[in-house]
């Protein structure tokens, strides 16, 4: 069985009301929505590779959240096991844009609407525990 480490974040930024809002990506590979994630290369440390990924995928700098540390297993083909581990973070800085060669497209939405637009159950569930942890923050 060959394992797989990827990590990312649950990118949020707060409009002038407070409300917060999340970005999301569409993948062009296979044209999910999801949030910003990649492979950890060698030598970087899950915090390391959450922030280069936001950064190439979005071009934008987050500030993680103390705290907030999700995993997701899952087989996405045969002999394979992914884990993916999600923070969550504030945009804090950068110029928003897309890596072409990857994502599709970038959109901020509402937590409502982002739960309506991601593609798979475990991200509506992250959506729910990132709610749960900035409403008590």
């Amino acid at each position: 069985m060959k394992h797989e480490k990827s990590c990312g974040a649950i990118v949020y930024k707060f409009e002038k009301d407070g409300t917060p809002k999340l970005l999301l990506v569409k993948h062009r590979s296979g044209g999910h929505w999801a949030f910003p994630k990649g492979h950890v290369e060698a030598g970087e440390s899950e915090v390391q590779t959450a922030h280069r990924e936001i950064f190439e995928e979005t071009g934008l700098k987050v500030l993680l959240k103390d705290g907030f540390r999700e995993s997701v297993e899952y087989s996405p083909k045969p002999n394979v096991i992914k884990e993916v581990v999600y923070f969550l973070g504030e945009a804090v800085a950068g110029t928003e844009h897309r890596q072409e060669e990857e994502i599709s497209e970038l959109k901020w939405l509402s937590i409502e609407d982002a739960k309506r637009q991601v593609t798979h159950e475990d991200s509506r569930r992250l959506i729910e525990d990132a709610k749960q942890f900035l409403s008590n923050s």
